[in-house]
C-alpha cells in the first residue's frame, strides 16, 4: 500500500491523531487500568476486522498509541520503490475507527501530549558504521536499513529509538557533538515547548526551519532538535 504524503494525512482530519516521526500518535486518557484494558480489547476487535493493528504502550491514567505500517511503499523520484515504515490508508482508517470507540467508552483523546524521540549521529560513512551500532543497540544485523532506504538502525520491537545517520561532507572532520536526540512533538505544542526550553537554559542555534525543526543548545553547547511535522496539519 502507499504511503501517505503529509497533505493527504492533513486531508484525513484525524483530530485524535497527530503525525510525529514515522507514524499516528495519540494519548488517551483512562480513569483506572480496567478501563484501559476494556478499550484495547475494543481497539484489538477492530483491528482484527481491518486486519491492522496499532503499538499500544499502557500507564497510568493512559494509553499510549502508534499506527504505522512497515509495508508503505516510497518511490524515490526516479521510480524506485522501497517498501518502509509509514502511514497508509490502513493507518487512517483504523485510526477512525479508533476514535470512533474512544467516543462509545466516553474516553478523552489528549494528542497534544505525544512525543517520539529518535537519536542522530553525524558520519562520514554511514554503510561502515551501521552494523555495528545495529548489533550494539538490538542485536540483529537486520535492524540497519529496516523499514528504510537508507541505513538507519530501527528496532522492530521499538524497545529503543531509532538512529539515523547525518552525512559529512568528504574530506571534512566530523568535530565536535556528534550524537544529538532529535524530539518529536504535536505542532499544536512547538510555540510553547520552545518557549519553555529557552526558559530552562536553552539556546535557539537555528530555527530558520521552525515549527518543523528547531535546534537548541544546552548550556554546555550540547545540541537537541524540537521537530514538529507541519506538512501533515490541516490548512485553515
Amino acid at each position: 500500500m502507499d504511503m501517505l504524503r503529509g497533505p493527504q494525512i492533513a486531508e484525513a482530519d484525524l483530530t485524535d491523531w497527530r503525525k510525529l516521526a514515522q507514524g499516528l500518535h495519540t494519548r488517551y486518557r483512562i480513569d483506572d487500568f480496567s478501563a484501559g484494558a476494556r478499550f484495547l480489547v475494543a481497539v484489538g476487535e477492530a483491528g482484527d476486522e481491518l486486519g491492522h493493528h496499532p503499538r499500544v504502550c499502557m500507564g497510568t491514567g493512559h494509553v499510549d498509541l502508534e499506527l504505522v505500517s512497515d509495508d508503505a511503499v516510497f518511490r524515490n523520484d526516479e521510480g524506485t520503490e522501497f517498501v518502509v515504515e509509514w502511514v497508509t490508508q490502513a493507518d487512517v482508517d483504523l485510526a477512525r475507527r479508533i476514535t470512533e470507540i474512544a467516543a462509545d467508552h466516553r474516553i478523552e483523546a489528549e494528542p497534544t501530549a505525544v512525543s517520539e524521540m529518535e537519536v542522530g549521529l553525524d558520519t562520514l560513512d554511514s554503510e561502515m558504521v551501521a552494523p555495528m551500532w545495529a548489533i550494539l543497540l538490538t542485536g540483529i544485523v537486520g535492524s540497519q536499513g529496516r523499514g528504510t532506504p537508507g541505513d538507519e538502525i530501527r528496532d522492530a520491537t521499538v524497545r529503543v529509538p531509532n538512529l539515523w545517520f547525518g552525512d559529512v561532507e568528504d574530506g571534512a572532520e566530523a568535530a565536535g557533538q556528534r550524537f544529538h536526540v532529535e524530539v518529536y512533538v504535536a505542532p499544536d505544542v512547538v510555540e510553547d515547548r520552545i518557549a519553555a526550553v529557552v526558559a530552562a537554559g536553552g539556546t535557539v542555534v537555528d530555527d530558520s526551519e521552525s515549527p518543523g525543526l528547531t535546534v537548541f543548545a544546552d548550556a554546555e553547547g550540547n545540541r537537541g532538535v524540537l521537530c514538529a511535522d507541519v506538512s501533515a496539519v490541516a490548512q485553515g
